[in-house]
């Protein structure tokens, strides 16, 4: 396989988002996924940072392109701890996952309140 440089392309995400919000049921349907798509959004700056294909990034987790690109995909597959721990280490970066305290709500069947979760 050739050896390519990589070039990222351009890419103004708030302008984009703020285009696409203007569009029909767009809003919502991102909102139900604004997890995943912040989740991305850490992978992909991460890996730009690092300069890396994904190409690389799978060579270094020991996968495939594909799978790499489905990692960086917003959809249906939702990556374990553990690859998610391999492509930090491919890019240079740790992971780090917390619990963050929600809105209180009260749980139906007692009305008291939920356990502090931090």
């Amino acid at each position: 396989m050739a050896d390519h440089e990589y070039r990222p392309v351009a890419h103004d995400h708030d302008e984009f988002l703020a285009k696409a919000m203007k569009r029909k049921g767009f809003a919502a349907a991102y909102a139900e996924r604004a997890d995943e798509y912040s989740i991305v959004r850490e992978l992909l700056t991460a890996r730009a940072k690092a300069g890396l294909t994904q190409e690389q990034v799978a060579e270094s987790m020991g996968t495939t392109k594909s799978a790499v690109s489905r990692l960086e995909a917003v959809g249906k597959h939702s990556p374990s701890v553990s690859t998610l721990k391999k492509y930090a280490r491919a890019v240079g970066c740790d992971v780090e996952i917390r619990l963050i305290p929600a809105p209180r709500p009260t749980t139906a069947s007692t009305r008291q309140p939920l356990p502090d979760c931090g």
